[in-house]
């Protein structure tokens, strides 16, 4: 009887450990499509494979993730997770703009609330355009009644395009993206938010101090390092190298890629569970690097 009751003690202690933290990850899965499609040829299934591994790695409880394809790539993905033994339950791929690729966000946790964001509009060089992707709003709700909202988004790349420049189409689509952070913060000074995705600029850049902020409402960034993957454990700590995105024509290294949060969300910050994985076949998956970020189910 002892020993039968350690064992459910040992479980039950699981169990409480896993309702007491969990994880918000974003990752930008290039081109992740089944078919081609005009100007994008599909992603072959080997590198398909390699981003569900990276995903495999990490374990991240809510996901977002950025240049999805269609519902049919998305299924792709969802199925060699659950094969992997990493379900998804809760999922949303929201359609923008872009008809080429989409926000996704996938949960283990109820997605209570969505909000699609396609609707914004901005003058950038005298050129009226859309945020193409768009920015995913959603309320999750963690066990044990935890509540917390995520707001996603991919803004416009550093290539070039003919109807303006790219850096003010992306500084404009940050200071969109910042009324959205506003409003919440507005409403609830105390929100439990998340804003995270592919912003494509540096931490000094216009783009991300817009979104960041100033004052109260300024957003916390937790500036993850890379773990380093040995022994099938992430065990090494890296605290230097912080780079999410690899540009080969250039040859440069950068960070792109955040997980940003308000103050009311830092007091369940946990920074242990913080991190970058580094994976050797990370490029073999994507340019970027999935980075993930843990919180404490209770708020603080």
């Amino acid at each position: 009887m002892r020993w039968i009751l350690g064992i459910l003690l040992v479980f039950y202690g699981q169990l409480v450990r896993a309702q007491d933290s969990f994880t918000v990850a974003t990752y930008n899965v290039k081109n992740y499509l089944v078919e081609t499609i005009p100007g994008r040829k599909a992603k072959p299934a080997a590198e398909r494979q390699r981003v569900q591994q990276v995903i495999l790695q990490a374990r991240p409880d809510v996901l977002a993730l950025q240049e999805m394809g269609q519902e049919a790539a998305l299924q792709d993905l969802l199925l060699g997770l659950r094969e992997g033994g990493w379900n998804y339950p809760h999922y949303q791929l929201m359609n923008a703009n872009d008809r080429a690729i989409r926000l996704a966000l996938l949960s283990r946790f109820p997605i209570t609330r969505m909000v699609t964001h396609t609707n914004d509009q901005f003058l950038a060089d005298n050129s009226r355009q859309w945020v193409r992707r768009g920015f995913l709003e959603a309320e999750i709700r963690v066990a044990g009644g935890y509540r917390f909202t995520l707001l996603a988004a991919h803004l416009k790349s550093k290539f070039q395009v003919p109807y303006a420049r790219e850096s003010e189409i992306r500084k404009r689509e940050a200071a969109a993206l910042r009324r959205k952070v506003e409003a919440i913060l507005d409403r609830d000074p105390k929100a439990n938010l998340v804003v995270l995705g592919d912003l494509n600029d540096t931490p000094d850049s216009t783009a991300v101090r817009t979104i960041m902020g100033r004052g109260k409402q300024r957003l916390f960034d937790p500036k993850p390092f890379e773990w380093a993957f040995a022994d099938d454990q992430f065990v090494m700590e890296r605290p230097r190298v912080q780079w999410t995105y690899y540009f080969p024509s250039g040859g440069v290294y950068s960070r792109v890629d955040y997980v940003l949060m308000s103050s009311g969300m830092k007091r369940e910050w946990q920074r242990e569970a913080t991190g970058i994985p580094a994976l050797p076949y990370w490029f073999e998956a994507s340019d970027h690097r999935l980075v993930k970020v843990g919180f404490r189910a209770e708020d603080r």
